[in-house]
């Protein structure tokens, strides 16, 4: 093995790091949002105060309501930065327009994960597994992805 050899490996795999690193941190984001901290009993116990601050007079299903759709935003927007995240990952800093391929593997991963991130949901006493979550997940990373293609092709267009 020459030195340059070596110094192209070694080049190589910090690239690699500096593309996957980022995807592994929010991954495990994800599954500490996932724990017992997160559940729906302890973020009602930070929301529903701050809901009554803001509007005293807050009907107890309207906070609930409230709670709910910010939980589920914050699926959404969980996902949304996963997505982002592995179509960079995937994309690598390549130059070439590989975007059908790049989305794709992104999708298969994000479908995995989400699927995961339910299931171990469903082992969490405080937590519930639910497919709808699923969905609202794959919302998120979807958003991304076709938001990526877009910025990806807006930038490879010809002067």
């Amino acid at each position: 093995m020459t030195p340059r050899r070596g110094a192209r490996q070694k080049m190589s795999f910090m690239r690699y790091l500096k593309y996957w690193i980022p995807v592994l941190l929010w991954m495990i984001f994800i599954f500490w949002m996932s724990t017992r901290t997160f559940s729906e009993q302890n973020t009602a116990l930070i929301v529903e105060p701050i809901l009554r601050f803001l509007m005293s007079s807050i009907r107890p299903e309207v906070t609930d309501m409230i709670h709910n759709t910010l939980r589920k935003v914050g699926h959404v927007a969980n996902y949304f930065v996963l997505g982002f995240l592995l179509f960079r990952a995937f994309r690598g800093g390549s130059k070439e327009l590989r975007i059908p391929r790049w989305a794709l593997s992104s999708f298969f991963v994000l479908v995995l994960y989400a699927a995961s991130d339910e299931l171990h949901q469903s082992f969490v006493s405080t937590r519930t597994a639910s497919l709808h979550d699923v969905g609202i997940d794959m919302l998120g990373g979807i958003t991304a992805l076709g938001l990526s293609a877009l910025l990806h092709l807006s930038h490879k267009r010809p002067g």
